[in-house]
């Protein structure tokens, strides 16, 4: 049982796009079961705009502060530096007792600096993702170092990522087992049954065909990489008349160009809009295979049982890999090759079992953890020296 704090605590969690509210919403639902322990304080850095808006309505999450950090053409140093002089007025009004940030934008890191500069203790959600690649992906992978260097509770999904920050020395008693909130947030969305009048169309008019549901958006994947994996699926369409492509276009615009240039046109391939999260798990569940270089579908696919090609030269995931339901695609020859094996019923072996990235508890475990930090005085806090 939660047990009740001395006094009230706040908790500031920030978010700036989608897949980080997806995997934070679970944890905030918790937090507001316990109104008298915790006043929670949710900003929204505006990373992403347009993506982030239905799902905000959809998991009905208030949002207490909203912030505008995006410019047209902005680096990610002149973006950081926005969030950080956004973000540091918030913490000085808020005091916040600790400060909640997930997974590896550019977002969660400058919440992670901006509450370590104010001396405020950093909680990071999906904390150990290694891929031991500082450039792959770009820049993820040293925004979670730096985080997990900051943080003084680390929230694993699986024993991979516990023993990953184990190794990098981090104290045990600092990190907790607790899943992925993204199971929990699945289940959330599923019991809601809505699709959108466009899926259900696109549905229905591919309802006799093999549906491949493609994602791709990775800056690492942007150039001849990009193009190349467009090029091998359209040449997978164009062989297997009953094959059909599904790809919801990500707004970059260097993706919609050149996805509109690859595959524009091309018969039975759908360039979609980019879909809300019910339509596009939805479609996720309706699919025959799925490619994408999307870190969250790594985890998406097991919880839904789809197997998957992972558009990346490495990946932090490799529990997708394992449990037998996705492989790697390192370059667009190599996709291509997979394509056929998928056709062929080769290309996945092993069905799904345990999901390896939680069993939709990871919303509560975080928050019981964060209970028990919160309860201890602050000078008995296990605090990781920097």
């Amino acid at each position: 049982m939660h047990k009740a704090l001395p006094s009230l605590k706040t908790i500031v969690t920030i978010f700036g796009t989608r897949p980080e509210l997806i995997k934070l919403a679970p944890v905030l639902r918790q937090l507001d079961l316990y109104p008298k322990q915790y006043r929670s304080i949710v900003v929204c850095t505006g990373q992403h705009t347009t993506l982030l808006e239905p799902l905000i309505t959809i998991f009905n999450q208030k949002i207490h502060h909203q912030l505008e950090v995006m410019k047209a053409g902005q680096s990610l140093n002149l973006l950081a530096s926005r969030l950080l002089a956004a973000l540091d007025p918030i913490l000085e009004s808020t005091q916040a007792d600790l400060v909640l940030v997930q997974g590896d934008t550019t977002t969660a890191l400058a919440g992670a600096i901006a509450a370590f500069q104010r001396k405020i203790p950093v909680g990071h959600v999906e904390a150990g993702l290694r891929t031991d690649n500082l450039y792959s992906p770009f820049p993820e992978e040293a925004n979670r170092r730096m985080i997990s260097r900051i943080a003084q509770l680390h929230f694993a999904a699986t024993p991979r990522n516990k023993q990953a920050l184990r190794e990098e020395g981090i104290p045990e008693e600092q990190i907790a087992l607790t899943g992925n909130p993204v199971v929990d947030a699945l289940e959330y969305i599923g019991k809601s049954g809505r699709r959108s009048e466009l899926l259900q169309t696109v549905l229905d008019q591919t309802q006799h065909q093999k549906r491949l549901v493609l994602t791709t958006h990775r800056r690492e994947s942007f150039g001849k990489i990009l193009e190349g994996n467009l090029r091998a699926i359209r040449n997978f369409v164009e062989k297997h008349p009953d094959i059909c492509v599904l790809f919801p276009v990500h707004p970059n615009p260097t993706v919609t160009q050149t996805a509109h240039t690859v595959l524009g046109g091309v018969p039975r391939v759908h360039l979609l809009p980019p879909l809300d999260y019910p339509d596009f798990i939805a479609l996720l569940s309706e699919s025959w295979l799925i490619a994408s270089d999307s870190g969250g579908i790594q985890e998406e696919a097991p919880s839904l049982g789809k197997p998957l090609i992972v558009l990346r030269e490495s990946t932090e995931r490799p529990e997708a890999i394992q449990a037998g339901v996705a492989k790697l695609a390192p370059t667009p020859k190599h996709l291509g090759k997979l394509l056929e094996l998928a056709y062929e019923g080769k290309l996945i072996h092993n069905q799904v079992g345990k999901n390896p990235f939680g069993q939709g508890d990871a919303g509560q475990r975080i928050v019981q953890t964060i209970g028990q930090y919160l309860q201890q005085p602050h000078q008995e806090r296990n605090l990781v020296s920097v």
